[in-house]
């Protein structure tokens, strides 16, 4: 079955120049032409986007699927069944909400994967990272201060992350996670909100502990994501192969520069920063994280100016936990943009996000021989990235893998 989207004004997802009265012919699951002007197949399904703005579907590079509450210390003692129940909502709400493909940083796994390719659930593209690592005491250990363990043992797993140390330790827990499909690994290289005791600025893994865990990804030609909120943090992910900096709160002039020589991605997270600074205790956050996010919108939105400056490659994420709040995914573009311009948000929710995926050319683009992943607009997001935070007026037409999601146009 052939469908020609037509009458549209296309966004690519790289170039700002707009292709006015375009069609795009999409055939099985891919696109087979993007063309201007009039398509005339006499087999194919035509849907007239009557003007409306058509852009790749929307990719969030930082989610957690597992994710019913920001109190992660309760979380983590929840049925696995329990949190796969509320991550099955979570996946159709994200992709109802245009996000055709997700990256999981930490609680995801390979049966929600498969879930989804064999079309026993519906949700996005799912990326996903297995249990994020980290040291005892770091962030994913949600053991608070009192905890006593009731056996020898050192080891902590929650539904997120689980408690690693050694190179040695480290190695063959990464191994483990790539032997189930991870597509990427995930580690915490610097204190976080959410976690009990450790302070934002505490360094997190030796240098010894994350060559491992990168030698060991790059053994699947996949790689390693960071938590990383500190500019220390950020550092030390440029130097030692990290390729992709999380939240990135606080990142000097100097370190973008070095992260931009590096090639390192950066994906900022301003809607839990938004959220939680403002409403913290009210959502669940420990009284440790009420303390601990004071002051952290002001201070992503100065590295974002910093890394934009320096040339340094932005994705679009989210980390939004709570079912009340997974309704703000498409908030994420709007705030994006009170810091930096619609075409660079835009180009980081798609063709930067495929990037990130390793998926360039395939994902994040609207040209030939890419899956058909498209959204149809109403409105224009380069006047209103606001729309986004609407999806189910404002995007009447969601495609995956050229099948409608949604289709009132």
């Amino acid at each position: 079955m052939i469908t020609v989207l037509s009458n549209a004004r296309i966004f690519d997802g790289v170039s700002e120049n707009i292709i006015e009265n375009g069609a795009v012919v999409i055939e099985g699951d891919r696109i087979r032409d993007v063309t201007s002007g009039a398509v005339r197949l006499s087999d194919a399904r035509v849907i007239d986007c009557r003007n409306r703005y058509l852009i790749p579907g929307l990719i969030d590079c930082h989610v957690h699927a597992c994710s019913p509450t920001y109190n992660l210390p309760v979380a983590d003692h929840l049925p696995a069944s329990l949190l796969t129940s509320h991550a099955v909502r979570w996946l159709k709400g994200a992709l109802h909400r245009g996000f055709t493909s997700v990256r999981d940083a930490g609680g995801g796994d390979v049966g929600l994967h498969l879930a989804i390719e064999r079309g026993v659930i519906e949700g996005p593209r799912f990326f996903f990272s297995g249990k994020a690592l980290s040291q005892t005491g770091g962030h994913s250990d949600n053991r608070p201060a009192d905890y006593v363990p009731q056996c020898g043992c050192a080891g902590y797993a929650g539904c997120t992350g689980l408690v690693v140390d050694g190179a040695d330790a480290v190695r063959l827990v990464v191994r483990e996670e790539l032997r189930k499909g991870a597509t990427q690994i995930k580690l915490m290289l610097s204190g976080g909100v959410t976690s009990p005791t450790d302070p934002m600025w505490m360094p997190q893994f030796t240098d010894d502990e994350i060559l491992a865990a990168v030698q060991e990804a790059g053994t699947r030609r996949v790689y390693v994501m960071a938590h990383a909120h500190t500019d220390d943090a950020a550092r030390r992910c440029a130097t030692l192969g990290v390729r992709t900096v999380e939240h990135g709160t606080d990142i000097s002039p100097e370190t973008a520069a070095l992260l931009a020589e590096h090639c390192t991605y950066v994906v900022p997270t301003l809607s839990p920063a938004a959220l939680l600074e403002r409403h913290g205790a009210r959502v669940g956050l420990p009284p440790a994280g009420v303390e601990k996010v004071k002051g952290i919108i002001t201070l992503m939105a100065r590295s974002i100016e910093n890394l934009t400056r320096a040339g340094v490659k932005l994705g679009i994420g989210t980390d939004l936990f709570g079912e009340e709040f997974h309704v703000m995914q498409g908030g994420e573009l709007k705030l994006r943009g009170e810091v930096s311009p619609a075409i660079d948000v835009l180009r980081s929710a798609t063709s930067i996000g495929a990037e990130i995926l390793q998926k360039s050319g395939e994902l994040g683009c609207i040209r030939p021989d890419a899956l058909a992943d498209i959204l149809v607009l109403e409105g224009d997001p380069f006047a209103d990235l606001g729309l986004f935070e609407d999806a189910a007026r404002n995007i009447p037409m969601i495609m995956k893998s050229g099948q409608f999601v949604r289709c009132s146009l």
